[in-house]
């Protein structure tokens, strides 16, 4: 089996205990996809899951908006490997009490993921249940292994887009507030970077992830895959507009609720130095690989101690 490079915390430690049990039976868990050498490429695997009540609800999204974020953020993980989508596999769990226009609702929208990135559905499975759930499975082809371990000392940290739009819309709708339209776009129907993380593998990517547990979370994801130290300046973040309101509502500073914010499902990348820029599309530099390891944030040259998501907490 392979040696697991896992960040801090509960969520690693069940992970580490899944791999203890499995032994010799399983390799490479704790990593965005899984890969097989197929014809001197790789297929990169991936597997998401999205359930009624913890990733979504009813009173916030449709049946084909519903659809659709489940399969990009599935997607999302073939774009942090660099790969170009085959399909998808869906399996959906849905109430008996529901009628077949929730399942072809929901399949509209994962169709329509699979096919904005130029992938179709392969096939799946239908359940009853007493939530809706999908299950999404992807496979696309990568042309070479582009894992969360790989930054090095020396490298940039940087980063895709904008981040805290996603965060923006679920803390408006926690709160009973209408979300900024252009944040509920971002938590409904996000857009996984394909066509960037295959720009960034080709222009010498050391590590990429995508940030679906936010940066605060994820960067301490990379860092320990990698078995670096992370120096992230959070002034350099590329903040979305509809944050600072709701940052303001919280009582901080835009940087640090975009920090934590999750379900963006931009790219975390680390490039080699000299690395220009460019890209065509935005990317933002936000700090250095260093030896050692963790990550550091600090807004203005002050430090913040800073917690990405956990399921289970």
């Amino acid at each position: 089996m392979s040696e697991l490079r896992l960040g801090p915390g509960p969520e690693f430690d069940r992970i580490r205990a899944i791999a203890a049990a499995l032994g010799d039976r399983a390799s490479g868990l704790g990593g965005d996809v899984a890969y097989l050498e197929v014809g001197g490429r790789h297929l990169a695997l991936s597997t998401d899951l999205s359930v009624e009540g913890v990733h979504f609800r009813r009173d916030w999204l449709g049946f084909e908006e519903i659809g659709w974020r489940a399969a990009s953020a599935a997607l999302s993980d073939l774009a942090a490997a660099g790969a170009q989508p085959i399909g998808v596999l869906a399996a959906l769990t849905v109430p008996a009490r529901e009628g077949t226009g929730t399942f072809t609702a929901l399949m509209d929208g994962v169709a329509a993921a699979a096919g904005a990135v130029h992938g179709v559905v392969l096939g799946g499975d239908l359940s009853r249940g007493g939530a809706i759930a999908l299950a999404i499975t992807v496979a696309g082809i990568a042309e070479r292994k582009l894992e969360r371990r790989g930054a090095r000392p020396g490298d940039g940290v940087w980063v895709t887009g904008e981040l805290g739009g996603a965060g923006a819309a679920l803390a408006a709708w926690t709160a009973g507030r209408p979300p900024d339209p252009a944040a509920r776009a971002r938590f409904a129907r996000p857009e996984p970077r394909i066509a960037a993380g295959a720009w960034l593998a080709a222009h010498g990517a050391t590590a990429m992830m995508d940030l679906s547990d936010g940066l605060a979370g994820d960067a301490e994801h990379l860092a320990a895959a990698s078995a670096v130290h992370l120096h992230i300046g959070l002034e350099r973040l590329p903040v979305h507009p509809a944050v600072p309101a709701e940052a303001r509502a919280a009582g901080e500073p835009p940087q640090l609720f975009a920090a934590r914010a999750g379900e963006d499902y931009e790219l975390l990348v680390a490039l080699p130095p000299g690395f220009p820029g460019g890209a065509g599309f935005p990317l933002a530099r936000i700090g250095e690989v260093e030896d050692g390891r963790g990550v550091r944030f600090e807004l203005d040259g002050r430090a913040h101690a800073l917690a990405g998501f956990d399921h289970f907490a």
